[in-house]
């Protein structure tokens, strides 16, 4: 098959398999390495050491996958298929409810590596059988790949101020993933910013993690303070997190764009039993057993069940500090964090010896 007749079969072949939207970029990525080394020179990357030790590899990609000609980037709108349509004013409610724990929308249902990898293997597997075996190589957040930078030169969208891929018909409610590819496609090209001057997600960012546009720090980003950060959190952030125990929408959620995300037509983001709308409480009762159980297949797993916890310490901390809850709320509360008083990991036990001393 020519590969000029080969591109329009392929974005006919993702559409099939559920990828919201396909591109192509070359994989000249040199302009984009002083800002890769200044954001690693500023120690942006907190405790994420293997951002720093694969170096200018992500700006790189025939050095990650050598004989890799075109990148082949895909989007994947992830707002559930029962997603009302006043979700932006229902998911910002939230945070103002002190004994709700919330989980950021993308975390609720499956695991989006495993999802978005299968799609795009068999993605892989179909431009095989049409033009014979061909060097290749599927990433989802997986590898060191400059995925937004991949994603904005192709055309998926432009960089936002929160440094998120932004797009005119899906806001930045989606995935990237991408296909190396030895064999090349004619480029997609890139589309215009329109941001302006907004600066929403820059204001309303809890913990001021947007240092400046386009700048992220992620030592103070509540997605890297309840994921990717093993240890304590810093004191001085702590109240700040609020009842965030895994992720943090805000900066999307402030953003006007994404009045236009996209409702997803895969069930895999319904949100699973316990991660949409649930107490402290309930989730701080789940063993190591019932954690394993619940979010098998789940994103949320890869933290553990003892980080797990250290974010729920947290999170019911800040709820007894505040001023919005009943006796018998504050109750509860209180006695499921001497549950864990003694736990054996020392990060939870100082964690839950903070959160008691806000009674």
């Amino acid at each position: 098959m020519d590969l000029l007749e080969l591109w329009p079969q392929i974005q006919i072949w993702a559409r099939e398999l559920g990828l919201s939207q396909i591109a192509v970029t070359g994989i000249d990525l040199s302009s984009a390495e002083p800002g890769l080394q200044a954001w690693l020179a500023a120690g942006f990357h907190g405790s994420m050491g293997y951002m720093a030790s694969h170096g200018m590899k992500r700006a790189r990609p025939a050095e990650l996958v050598p004989g890799t000609v075109s990148v082949i980037t895909a989007r994947m709108d992830y707002l559930p298929q029962d997603t009302p349509p006043d979700w932006l004013a229902h998911e910002t409610a939230r945070s103002l409810q002190p004994g709700e724990a919330v989980v950021s929308v993308y975390a609720r249902g499956r695991d989006y590596h495993k999802v978005l990898r299968s799609r795009l293997q068999k993605l892989q597997d179909r431009i095989a059988e049409a033009i014979g075996p061909f060097g290749h190589r599927v990433f989802t957040d997986s590898a060191p790949v400059l995925e937004a930078e991949l994603a904005t030169r192709s055309g998926l969208g432009w960089r936002g101020k929160h440094t998120l891929v932004l797009s005119r018909e899906a806001g930045s409610m989606f995935f990237l993933g991408e296909l190396f590819v030895d064999f090349a496609l004619p480029e997609t090209p890139a589309v215009s910013a329109h941001c302006g001057q907004c600066t929403a997600c820059m204001d309303l960012c809890p913990t001021q993690a947007i240092v400046g546009p386009y700048r992220l720090d992620a030592r103070r980003c509540i997605s890297y303070l309840t994921i990717e950060h093993a240890g304590p959190i810093d004191e001085a952030l702590r109240p700040l997190i609020g009842n965030r125990i895994y992720g943090c929408d805000d900066c999307q959620l402030a953003c006007p764009w994404n009045k236009f995300a996209q409702v997803s037509a895969l069930p895999d983001w319904q949100p699973r039993d316990g991660l949409k709308a649930s107490s402290i409480v309930s989730l701080m009762r789940w063993d190591e057993a019932e954690f394993l159980r619940r979010t098998e297949g789940s994103a949320i797993r890869r933290i553990g069940h003892d980080r797990w916890l250290r974010n729920l310490a947290l999170a019911a901390g800040n709820a007894l500090a505040s001023m919005g809850m009943n006796t018998e709320d504050r109750l509860a509360l209180q006695q499921a964090l001497t549950t864990h008083a003694a736990h054996p990991d020392p990060v939870v036990q100082e964690q839950v010896a903070w959160s008691l001393a806000k009674v």
